[in-house]
């Protein structure tokens, strides 16, 4: 396959992506695991190796002990949680933990969390789907409307994540064709 088409191939799949909203986040706790693996399967197309762990037990565990996110009640996640990891997930590709954790609190504290997080998902998808455009070589004209400064940080992370994903994707297509 050539690299245009796998190119518009794995953007048809990531202008797709859904990350899932707060209403549509598990409404029963889960485990650890359950975690770990329910969040991989939501951000497994935001991450381009396939050997990089996105997430770890490990890494859940410092982001307790960093107050990241709240402690699990009787070892269990609640949505909360999960919302919280899917966020902290995607951003820290692109900003230092504390750069998320502050993001994080400054949008929640302005938007509510629930609102919060089904903003950073709709900026994502927007996101991506503006940078799949542009590795696919269509024209963009965009109409920039004015931001709120509350919303700057997130908007431009969002933007930083797609890019980097584009970039890691292109460099992996090109290093591929090259072998051929």
């Amino acid at each position: 396959m050539s690299y245009t088409d796998e190119m518009n191939e794995w953007c048809s799949q990531l202008e797709k992506i859904h990350l899932p909203r707060w209403s549509e986040l598990p409404q029963l706790d889960l485990y650890m695991d359950q975690v770990v693996t329910l969040i991989e399967r939501y951000l497994s197309l935001f991450f381009i190796d396939k050997q990089e762990k996105m997430l770890t037990k490990s890494m859940v565990n410092n982001y307790v002990k960093l107050q990241l996110i709240p402690a699990p009640v009787k070892k269990q996640y609640s949505k909360r949680h999960v919302a919280f990891l899917i966020a902290i997930t995607v951003l820290k590709q692109v900003v230092t933990i504390r750069e998320v954790k502050d993001g994080i609190n400054n949008l929640a504290r302005v938007l509510g969390e629930k609102r919060a997080y089904n903003f950073f998902c709709e900026e994502m998808e927007a996101a991506l789907q503006r940078a799949c455009r542009y590795a696919k070589g269509e024209a963009l004209v965009e109409q920039m409307e004015a931001v709120r400064k509350e919303e700057l940080a997130l908007k431009m992370a969002a933007r930083a994540v797609a890019s980097k994903i584009v970039v890691e994707k292109t460099i992996q297509l090109q290093s591929k064709e090259t072998l051929k």
